[in-house]
């Protein structure tokens, strides 16, 4: 495990010699007329613009996004955020022994908790057409796969075990509006709910970084997801069509919005507290973590977030 300051800690002057992983990397002109380095880099705790003045040249035909990499620097104070001084680069060597899981964020809940909880969810499917597909497309080696998953590669539940996370606060929270509005149709609603999101286990890869593949940037999950339970639906015989349709429109409704890329907006009584459980879920996690990532250098406020619309408060939750 890595002995290295988190870069959302980092303070001004603070010396730097982390590893760290390269999401972006260009040459830009000075004043001057020459050329400097800038990067941005990651750990598990936040970004940060790296920038290099000289002394680049040699390393700059080797670089790429998602190499680990070695920087010493300072860490800088400008225009409210911290950046980074970079002084010397390099690439990884095998004698540096670096795992690539010190690199990646991960869920702060046990990830056999939340498998245990997500068979609880599917053995409490009582439709014989629904029980069915869930234990079909959760099998073991699928299960294994959703635990690992990130939900998105920026803003919510961004982390491995992100996706069964933020599928598990929807399902609760899809459980509590049965018990307030008795009409809604249960195993209906938490069907969409663990198969909204499910395919973004085909748009979504992960190595030093979480990235999205040809595939997802191409399709996207939701017509990934829609496609996938679909194929599977008819592989059970007679399953009504009526009850594929609804659960289609929930995976196909779930963002709620047309500009939000939805194919089609949510039209069920089932949809729209699905999309709004799916909402508060992600809403919460993405302002939590903003908060949490924080690099101490705003006051009482995060700097500007612009898929919040907003600067968040840093209040102390300790109450």
């Amino acid at each position: 495990m890595l002995n290295q300051i988190d870069f959302n800690k980092l303070k001004d002057q603070d010396t730097v010699l982390h590893y760290c992983v390269l999401s972006k990397y260009e040459t830009r002109p000075t004043k001057t007329g020459n050329q400097y380095l800038q990067i941005e880099v990651k750990d598990k705790s936040t970004s940060l613009i790296g920038r290099m003045w000289g002394g680049f040249e040699n390393v700059l035909p080797e670089l790429k996004p998602g190499l680990i990499i070695k920087i010493k620097g300072t860490a800088e104070l400008y225009q409210n955020s911290i950046n980074l001084k970079i002084e010397q680069l390099r690439l990884t060597q095998p004698a540096d022994n670096i795992v690539i899981s010190d690199f990646l964020p991960s869920s702060t809940r046990s990830l056999d908790e939340m498998k245990s909880e997500l068979n609880e969810v599917l053995n409490s499917i009582t439709n014989i057409h629904l029980s069915k597909l869930v234990k079909t497309i959760f099998d073991t080696h699928t299960i294994e796969k959703f635990a690992s998953s990130p939900a998105a590669k920026n803003w919510h539940h961004a982390y491995i075990g992100g996706l069964i996370e933020h599928t598990l606060e929807i399902i609760k929270i899809c459980d509590l509006m049965c018990k307030i509005h008795t009409n809604i149709k249960r195993d209906l609603l938490i069907c969409g709910a663990l198969f909204h999101d499910f395919g973004k286990l085909k748009e979504l890869n992960v190595n030093t970084d979480i990235y999205y593949t040809d595939e997802g940037k191409l399709i996207g999950h939701i017509v990934l997801g829609a496609m996938e339970v679909e194929s599977k639906i008819k592989e059970i015989p007679n399953f009504p069509d009526k009850l594929k349709n609804d659960l289609l429109h929930l995976i196909l409704s779930h963002q709620g919005k047309l500009e939000f890329a939805t194919p089609v907006v949510p039209k069920t009584l089932e949809a729209i507290v699905l999309y709004q459980a799916d909402e508060l879920s992600a809403k919460t996690n993405a302002y939590k973590y903003s908060i949490n990532s924080a690099d101490n250098t705003q006051g009482n406020w995060t700097k500007f977030i612009q898929l919040a619309g907003t600067d968040l408060y840093l209040r102390n939750y300790e109450l």
